[in-house]
């Protein structure tokens, strides 16, 4: 009896030892503020948020790219596999908007990146016609798809990530909802004008609902205001993403199953 007390003393003492060599979040800070080994925003991989459909590969077990728990309606993060809850969703932060025209070759032709991104005032979508099945194709054979794209932070709880979200086809009217959601919201400046914050100022709530029309039924964003970012430090990170978007110190590699699919986004 007294032998196991002893070892349970001794075990007890050596672990609470290890606690004390452990290094603290103290000492983390301090050294993070050295840098971050040399690694910058062009070595990092910008992640996608994206809507599971019922022929995405994660939803697939017998795909390689299946990811355990995955289904149809499900957002995804393609960087980290993260699954969110669709039906509950998920709160972000909107920094940067861009709208562009991505060309894409027809799958099956070409690698998996986008042949070349547009700017959304470019003149190229004139160039273009509407094919049988409403893709504007270039004459070129390669095809242009309006994209709105979202650089955001997703906060949950205390952490707060940064990620790309993009909507092109029937998801363009539900960009243009959100865009008037940012521009409708008037805040009472010192001098009693009013004024349009800018889009880092507020918090939304992204989830994801069916929806479908004659061609068929898929799963798309539902977007609705939370209200105005409460911390400044979240506020500051919003911001310095944002300029480091319009700067064009953020890279974002589209690939082919960022496009469209007629199975899960009908034209």
């Amino acid at each position: 009896m007294n032998s196991e007390r002893r070892n349970m003393k001794s075990e007890t003492a050596n672990v609470t030892k290890m606690k004390e060599n452990l290094p603290s979040v103290d000492l983390f800070e301090a050294d993070a503020k050295v840098g971050q080994d040399n690694i910058g925003s062009q070595d990092l991989a910008l992640p996608f948020l994206r809507i599971l459909g019922q022929l995405s590969p994660q939803v697939n077990e017998r795909d390689a790219k299946f990811v355990e728990g995955a289904k149809p309606g499900m957002i995804y993060n393609t960087v980290t596999n993260e699954l969110y809850d669709g039906v509950k969703g998920i709160n972000v932060i909107p920094c940067a908007y861009k709208r562009e025209y991505i060309e894409w070759k027809d799958r099956g032709e070409g690698g998996g990146a986008p042949v070349a991104i547009h700017a959304g005032t470019s003149p190229i979508i004139n160039e273009a016609t509407r094919d049988s099945i409403g893709k504007d194709r270039l004459k070129n054979g390669n095809y242009l798809e309006n994209t709105a794209s979202y650089y955001v932070v997703v906060v949950q709880g205390k952490s707060a990530s940064t990620a790309l979200i993009t909507m092109k086809s029937t998801q363009l009217k539900v960009s243009r909802t959100w865009n008037s959601l940012m521009k409708s919201i008037q805040l009472q400046g010192k001098d009693g004008s009013m004024f349009n914050p800018r889009m880092f100022s507020h918090m939304y709530h992204l989830k994801t609902v069916q929806q479908s029309n004659d061609k068929g039924t898929w799963f798309g964003w539902n977007v609705s205001l939370v209200g105005p970012v409460q911390a400044r430090p979240l506020y500051e990170q919003a911001k310095g993403f944002g300029e480091s978007v319009m700067k064009g110190a953020v890279n974002a590699k589209h690939s082919k199953e960022e496009r469209s699919t007629a199975s899960d986004t009908p034209y």
